[in-house]
């Protein structure tokens, strides 16, 4: 147990390089004491909250090298006094402290250039039919349960009903810490096998449904969009919202025409729609630009394919035995149930430390 909390102590040390951090907070406080730096609002607030996540990552660090030492202090005193009370008191600390720290260990991999923005996940449905859609809405809950576990703002952005059941598509903001670095490593197709409840005969059938994930863009991103290259439409909106949704043109589509990206948004209001696709766009080309620079070292996350056969990164079996195996990094687990319910970290992570792997894999061979 305490050589666990130690192993993750020093991945910590080494992902936040905590050697060259009091350094680099004594740089960051003499920038913030420059009266010039304030001539740039923009840029202070950069600077401080760069200055903030520093900060905050020493004093985690700090604070699991002396809890650790704490009770380890208390279980030798425990031990020299013949006070079982103090040792299993201890000990309990050690359990509690050792989840904890192997949390921080893997949030210490969000240090991606976008992983601490919010983020946009939109759901499709691919090859099945009324099975698929079925498996898109199945999914846009997993995802909702997911974010509320984190504690994460979720809003439905625009949403398409199927035909007979289930949704066509879907698209969500979700706000809230390192959104988009959790989430991203979901985008791809994704797999289910199981009795078909739409099947008089039981039969056992697979669906497809893709998910696509992009970073919020931070308000100091530019992103410049010329006016020759999009179009927009208006609609009438098909999905719930009552009388007023469904007899005016308050749905917005924008399409760009370089890349043929198109985001929608289908509230009430047809200015927020509009602002809401814009946001949508930028953020999507933003994430484009961010796997061109990425893309031999996320080759694995970025191959997203067709929604069918060969192309999924993760499989939702239910019938004939129960398990979600991860097609990448070969995590899996029969307790379907509680993944459905929004149990993904144990993915999340596993794709995240792969990442990292090959990122240091790369960066050793571009020294040689």
């Amino acid at each position: 147990m305490v050589d666990a909390i130690k192993k993750s102590l020093r991945l910590l040390g080494q992902r936040m390089d905590v050697q060259t951090a009091p350094h680099r907070l004594e740089e960051f406080n003499a920038m913030i004491e420059d009266g010039d730096l304030w001539s740039d609002p923009a840029r202070a607030q950069k600077l401080m909250r760069e200055r903030q996540t520093l900060m905050d990552k020493l004093a985690i660090h700090d604070s699991i090298t002396r809890e650790l030492s704490d009770n380890i202090e208390l279980i030798e005193m425990g031990e020299a006094e013949g006070d079982a009370d103090i040792v299993t008191e201890a000990e309990e600390g050690l359990r509690a402290l050792q989840k904890s720290a192997a949390k921080k260990e893997i949030e210490a991999l969000l240090d991606g250039e976008a992983d601490g923005n919010d983020t946009f996940l939109e759901i499709n449905a691919g090859a099945g039919g009324t099975e698929s859609c079925d498996w898109a809405n199945i999914l846009a809950r997993m995802y909702v349960r997911w974010a509320e576990k984190k504690g994460y703002k979720v809003e439905l952005m625009s949403e398409t009903a199927g035909e007979e059941a289930g949704i066509r598509s879907a698209a969500y903001k979700i706000t809230g810490p390192n959104a988009y670095g959790w989430l991203k490593s979901e985008s791809g197709v994704h797999r289910l096998v199981r009795i078909s409840p739409f099947d008089s005969a039981a039969r056992r059938h697979t669906s497809f449904s893709s998910i696509w994930v992009y970073p919020v863009v931070d308000e100091n991103i530019e992103i410049d969009i010329p006016d020759r290259d999009i179009r927009i439409d208006t609609y009438r909106s098909s999905g719930a919202g009552g009388q007023h949704v469904n007899t005016t043109d308050s749905a917005v589509r924008i399409t760009h025409i370089p890349t043929n990206i198109v985001v929608t948004s289908s509230e009430k209001s047809q200015h927020q729609n509009r602002a809401n696709c814009m946001a949508a766009l930028k953020s999507r080309l933003y994430e484009m630009e961010l796997r061109k620079r990425n893309e031999k070292i996320m080759e694995q996350h970025e191959n997203k394919g067709d929604a069918g056969w060969g192309n999924q990164i993760r499989s939702y079996v239910l019938q004939p035995y129960q398990m979600v195996k991860d097609l990448r990094t070969s995590v899996e687990t029969s307790d379907t149930q509680g993944v459905l319910d929004g149990d993904l970290d144990q993915f999340m992570a596993a794709t995240l430390a792969m990442e990292v792997s090959g990122k240091s894999r790369a960066d050793a061979q571009a020294e040689e």
